[in-house]
């Protein structure tokens, strides 16, 4: 008797071992997060299940292993209990499920023409006056990277608004008001002559516009918005974002390139066409948006969420020569969780023998290039690594759609 009781202890024991296992496994192994997309199915294992709590107001978008969203849902969230056999409790894990979207891939040059929201500080000197050098600039607190907006409450947002604002009026203090990172102020500029030319100096170099050119990341059918070099455009002196009041795409054909190496970037070499073929809208640091005037024919690839992107073999859509858009072969060498919308979420790296022998690498011009895995749109080119141009940095297309949508809110503002 002694000896059965010893083996069925034994085997009790053998079970509550293999049942703490799998607890355990369970605890270590199935995510505290959890992320889907429409309709995709779940399964935490062979041996768990997941339920969702009867009162749980989602329950009707969990059954059966897979989620669901209705039409009107871009996302949900709530909680799920994770057991083993149906029966032993093992954990619970918050579920969000997203909708999947679809977008036109680009690849396409286009030719950028941007025009300020009042003109930006990029510079100061001194002005000679009859008493020796002043910089009346910075005595009135103005800086570098400063927006100027109104002269005395006239709106200002060319250089030749500026400079002829300057030369007739009467005034030499004048009311200014500025932004600073996106923060209003206001002081007061005393203008001095100049004993050079003997007119009134404000001793401040300004800038209105930038040009250059770029590539078309998607199209977004669903907003109408198109998404393109995955960072912000930004002033070459000052570094700043350049205030986007208005601008255009225009047409633009590549013409030769200079090559990156080694602390050395490289840039495509390109010339506009006289047609415009969209309108720019929004400069942010994940990218410059707008419309385009005619709806791109190409068939549309899934989006991946952030969670689906992963380390590995990947391709590229870039133009790099007068041929047009091409697939180039690269890889993702690590991808960097973050969750803000910034344009460093991936480090990538070309491996294409065709590419680097026609570039070298990364080069200005092909930031907003395409990235593609498992046929999904993953991401697009941002940055070069000056040390070494074969790599650089990537976006989340997920992180670029965000901004798409709130793009759509601005067109939509500006129509009505």
């Amino acid at each position: 008797m002694k000896r059965f009781f010893k083996v069925v202890s034994f085997i009790g024991l053998m079970i509550t071992s293999v049942i703490f296992g799998f607890v355990y496994i369970g605890l270590r192994e199935i995510p505290d997060e959890i992320y889907l997309v429409n309709s995709q199915d779940f399964s935490p294992g062979l041996f768990y299940s997941a339920s969702v709590p009867d009162d749980a107001s989602s329950k009707q978008v969990f059954t059966n292993n897979a989620s669901a969203l209705d039409d009107s849902a871009e996302e949900k969230h709530f909680t799920v209990n994770i057991s083993l056999l149906e029966t032993i409790p093992v954990k619970s894990s918050y579920v969000t499920v997203s909708k999947r979207q679809y977008v036109v891939p680009g690849g396409d040059i286009f030719g950028i023409k941007l025009y300020t929201d009042g003109v930006l500080v990029v510079g100061m000197d001194d002005v000679l006056t009859a008493s020796g050098n002043r910089n009346p600039g910075k005595e009135a607190g103005i800086e570098t990277g400063d927006i100027l907006k109104e002269l005395n409450g006239v709106k200002i947002n060319t250089v030749s608004q500026l400079t002829a604002f300057f030369e007739k009026t009467g005034d030499k203090k004048i009311r200014v008001k500025a932004s600073r990172n996106g923060r209003p102020y206001e002081t007061e500029l005393t203008l001095q002559k100049s004993q050079t030319d003997l007119k009134n100096k404000a001793g401040l170099w300004v800038r209105d516009s930038a040009a250059g050119v770029g590539t078309i990341t998607y199209y977004d059918r669903s907003t109408k918005v198109f998404g393109s070099l995955g960072h912000a455009v930004c002033d070459v002196d000052t570094g700043k974002i350049m205030p986007l009041q208005s601008g255009k795409a225009v047409g633009a054909e590549i013409n030769g390139c200079y090559k990156s190496s080694e602390n050395s970037a490289g840039e495509l070499c390109g010339v506009f066409e006289e047609s415009n073929i969209g309108e720019l809208k929004v400069n942010c640091d994940s990218g410059l948006y707008g419309t385009l005037y005619t709806v791109p024919k190409k068939k549309e690839i899934p989006v991946a969420t952030r969670h689906e992107v992963t380390t590995g073999d990947v391709k590229i859509i870039s133009t790099v020569d007068s041929d047009g858009p091409k697939y180039y072969d690269a890889r993702i060498v690590k991808v960097l969780k973050s969750t803000n919308e910034d344009e460093k979420n991936m480090v990538i790296e070309i491996t294409d023998p065709r590419l680097i022998e026609k570039t070298g690498g990364i080069v200005q011009g092909m930031s907003g290039s395409p990235i593609i895995q498992n046929g999904m749109l993953v991401g697009a080119v941002t940055h070069v690594f000056l040390n070494n141009p074969l790599q650089g940095y990537a976006i989340f297309a997920e992180n670029m759609l965000k901004v798409s949508q709130r793009t759509q809110e601005v067109v939509t503002d500006k129509a009505s």
